[in-house]
């Protein structure tokens, strides 16, 4: 992963300034029955986006098209712990009474695999370079949790909030319109909480609802969500319902059990670099990727040349790498983390500490995909307090 240019500890909240400012509004919600949660994805649609939402696919919620509320994952729950991930189906009515899966919006923005730009021959045999522009299409995101939305304000800070910011990442990221869903009903391995990145969201979207039985609750985050809201023209929330989705929100972060020992863990992580512990998780640990793969602030990633069949052109094509993989820490001819220790000390030691260094603040928001799909049932909450030591 990259290392900031300044050395010097990032301040504690930077603005995310690439970006137009998001933020709560001050106005009571308005009440959107469910019903007319469909008028919700149509009004998108004639504003111009596509809607992406969450699907059940191959037994796990995940982003993807929809065209209607059909779509939507009704009476579905997911049990989550170390190593499991499963859904199970209710009656209930709800769409998003589930806490997260495998995906988050970082798929959106920086795309998994894709070409930065092509060096090619023109018809007088010069070589010349040709810019890739990102393929990009308005899309409007249902579904978004608060801790995805930390996740991608920190996407922000390394691609955009940079001398040169990053031209793919920032064309997806203004196409994007951000419907968040206040999280109530949070997995076991859910940590957000201890983290301050939820489960209610308190910035970062266009639209913020709040789902109860009968509907949701629906606030303003930014002018095109006001301006969007306006035209469903909705009557204002009763109090008891405003009531209900507060209650909700404080029931969930009470009921999460795992948390960090501490928001800022550099210096006990620093401090503890050849504890035992690094070579215990080692004897389970894979190096599979899986938990930088799921992780929803990772950025690691390779760049290589992909030479055309013909010989004529090649493009330089950046794809999702990972500190778990060999290569990533070969330079000069020597490997620098040979094996699994040095990988997850890697891994952990910046995610959970020298993120401070570059961005102010941790690097972790307590999704905790990391530990629902890790194959070894490794949980990152467990191994940060052995090595850090249990208290907050």
């Amino acid at each position: 992963m990259e290392r900031g240019a300044n050395p010097a500890r990032a301040p504690a909240h930077p603005g995310y300034s690439a970006m137009p400012a998001l933020s709560m509004s001050s106005t009571l919600p308005s009440f959107l029955p469910r019903a007319r949660l469909q008028d919700l994805l149509d009004a998108l649609r004639a504003a111009g986006y596509g809607c992406v939402g969450p699907r059940v696919r191959d037994g796990a919620i995940v982003f993807e098209p929809i065209e209607s509320t059909d779509d939507l994952p009704h009476g579905a729950r997911d049990r989550q712990a170390p190593g499991e991930y499963r859904l199970e189906r209710t009656a209930e009515p709800r769409c998003f009474a589930w806490a997260v899966g495998p995906q988050a919006l970082k798929p959106l923005v920086f795309a998994p695999r894709e070409s930065l730009w092509r060096a090619e021959r023109d018809a007088d045999g010069a070589l010349q370079f040709v810019e890739v522009p990102a393929p990009v299409a308005p899309t409007a995101v249902i579904g978004v949790r608060a801790c995805d939305l930390a996740a991608l304000a920190l996407q922000d800070r390394h691609f955009l909030e940079r001398a040169a910011p990053d031209p793919h990442y920032a064309a997806r990221r203004r196409a994007l319109f951000l419907v968040a869903v206040h999280c109530s009903h949070p997995a076991a391995t859910c940590f957000c909480a201890s983290t301050g990145d939820g489960p209610r969201a308190a910035s970062g979207f266009d639209v913020a609802l709040a789902e109860l039985d009968d509907g949701f609750l629906a606030e303003e985050g930014s002018a095109r969500g006001a301006a969007l809201l306006a035209g469903l023209k909705l009557e204002p929330a009763r109090a008891s319902a405003i009531e209900q989705a507060r209650a909700e929100s404080e029931r969930a972060a009470a009921a999460q059990a795992r948390r960090l020992p501490g928001r800022d863990l550099r210096d006990a992580l620093m401090a503890n670099l050849d504890h035992p512990r690094w070579e215990a998780v080692a004897q389970r640990c894979l190096a599979c990727t899986n938990c930088t793969s799921v992780c929803p602030t990772c950025f690691c990633h390779a760049q290589h040349a992909a030479p055309d069949l013909d010989g004529l052109a090649s493009a330089q094509v950046r794809e999702w790498d990972s500190c778990f993989s060999p290569g990533h820490g070969y330079i000069h001819g020597w490997p620098v983390r040979p094996d699994a220790r040095t990988r997850y000390r890697q891994w952990l030691v910046h995610k959970l500490g020298t993120w401070h260094d570059q961005y102010g603040r941790s690097g972790c928001v307590g999704c905790g995909r990391c530990i629902a799909w890790c194959p070894a049932a490794i949980d990152l909450t467990a191994e940060a307090a052995a090595i850090c030591g249990g208290a907050p």
